[in-house]
C-alpha cells in the first residue's frame, strides 16, 4: 500500500492562534491538542484523537457522556452547540464551577 501516511492520532497543522502546549484549537474543521506551544502561523503537531483535560466554560455543568463543542471565540469547551464545532463527550461529570473538564475528542473533523 503505497498511498499510506500516518495512523492519523495527530496531525500536523498550522496554529492560526498562539497556542500553549495542551491547549485546544481550531484549524478550519478541524479541533486539536496542542502537543508543544506554538505561535500563530507555525505548523505543530495537535492531538486529535485521545482523552484530555481542557478549559471548560464554568457556568455548565456536564453530565457524563454529554456531547461538547469547541468555542473559538472563548477558547474553551462548551456544552452549547450553536456556532460552535462539535469535539467529541464528557468522559466524567464536570461541575459548573470546574474550570477544566474531561473530553474524548473524536477524530479530526465532524
Amino acid at each position: 500500500m503505497k498511498n499510506y501516511i500516518q495512523p492519523g492520532c495527530t496531525l500536523e497543522l498550522v496554529a492560526p492562534y498562539d497556542v500553549a502546549s495542551g491547549a485546544g484549537a481550531k484549524v478550519g474543521s478541524i479541533f486539536g491538542v496542542a502537543t508543544d506551544s506554538v505561535l500563530s502561523g507555525a505548523s505543530q503537531n495537535f492531538a486529535v484523537e485521545g482523552v484530555f483535560d481542557l478549559a471548560k466554560t464554568t457556568s455548565q455543568a456536564w453530565s457524563q457522556g454529554a456531547p461538547l463543542y469547541w468555542d473559538n471565540s472563548g477558547k474553551l469547551v462548551t456544552t452549547v452547540s450553536t456556532s460552535n464545532l462539535f469535539i467529541g463527550h464528557a468522559v466524567v461529570a464536570a461541575l459548573s464551577a470546574d474550570t477544566v473538564g474531561r473530553v474524548r475528542l473524536h477524530g479530526a473533523s465532524i
